[in-house]
């Protein structure tokens, strides 16, 4: 399975781990996807009318735009269209991101309906807002195979030190991500992550519920790495490289407190974002370590959390592009 579009040449500037530029898609039909719930265990079924679900869902978008906006971060909002159905385009980080190379990666998908959020003409939106893309990485040929890999819902990027994290589930293979370390030089730090359902351990749908990697800091919830090894592993990576370990419990997981992104605002102002459900659900300890380092910025997505079984940070798809 060789997924290889281009070859990388050239020279680029230092990366940074965070941007201020952020992709972000407004939803126009979004609800819980059927197709993702067998193995998202985070979604649940919402006691209110398909409308009413998406006139929520829009609202929270909104107003969590216009947070981000007022903080100086630079939000690029796409329109999602009716057709073809798409239920979680609220969600592009799962199927695209954008490099410092100038090069976009494009995702294999384990639900047949997300696979339809993949948009060419976004790529044409970002050129237009000044950016460059010199070539496309496209791994989609190994949904054939049943083999996936989603974007940075899988990949926890540590763009400063070139590693790459992942946790493995039915979303996340191995050899796909081994694949994608040998193409981007990365070193890749492999691990399982399970939650409790109904009394059994299942691994975690994506790396970034249960681990957000900031500039300085991770919040991680350790507990979810039931492998001693891998979770030694794990920290002494991160603390490696100099990161402060900020340990989340799984009923803080639960509440999407994994789920966040440190962003760039103005005046090389940073921020660490989350929904306002994660926010409450942090001690004030937990909330002062954070803070040590950037202020947070949270908003409400209870709707989008509760039907979508994703956050804050999967509706940000970060753009790394160099300007053209």
């Amino acid at each position: 399975m060789n997924a290889r579009f281009a070859t990388f040449g050239g020279f680029f500037p230092k990366p940074m781990q965070i941007t201020n530029t952020i992709l972000m898609i407004r939803p126009v039909n979004f609800r819980m996807n059927e197709q993702t719930a067998v193995n998202n265990y985070f979604q649940e079924q919402p006691e209110m009318l398909q409308e009413e679900v998406n006139r929520k869902a829009q609202q929270e978008f909104d107003a969590f735009v216009q947070k981000l906006e007022a903080n100086g971060v630079n939000v690029i909002v796409v329109e999602d269209t009716k057709v073809p159905d798409t239920p979680d385009s609220i969600f592009p980080n799962n199927w695209v991101s954008f490099h410092y190379s100038g090069t976009v990666c494009v995702y294999p998908m384990f639900a047949e309906n997300r696979r339809q959020e993949r948009r060419e003409d976004i790529f044409d939106i970002l050129e237009n807002n000044g950016f460059e893309i010199s070539n496309v990485m496209d791994y989609t040929s190994a949904e054939a195979e049943g083999v996936f890999l989603e974007g940075t819902g899988s990949i926890l990027k540590d763009r400063v030190n070139q590693k790459a994290y992942c946790a493995l589930s039915e979303r996340a293979h191995e050899e796909l991500f081994i694949e994608f370390c040998e193409d981007f030089d990365c070193f890749p730090v492999i691990f399982t992550a399970n939650q409790t359902v109904e009394g059994v351990r299942k691994p975690i749908y994506h790396t970034n519920v249960m681990m957000a990697m900031a500039e300085t800091f991770v919040v991680i919830c350790l507990d979810t790495i039931d492998d001693k090894k891998e979770r030694k592993m794990v920290v002494e990576h991160i603390k490696k490289d100099g990161r402060e370990v900020i340990a989340i419990t799984e009923e803080q997981m639960y509440q999407f407190a994994g789920n966040m992104l440190q962003v760039l605002g103005g005046d090389d102002k940073r921020f660490m974002v989350m929904s306002s459900a994660a926010f409450k659900s942090l001690r004030q300890d937990q909330i002062d370590a954070i803070e040590k380092h950037c202020p947070i910025l949270h908003s409400p997505l209870d709707t989008i959390e509760t039907c979508g079984g994703g956050s804050a940070r999967c509706m940000m798809a970060e753009v790394f592009l160099p300007k053209a």
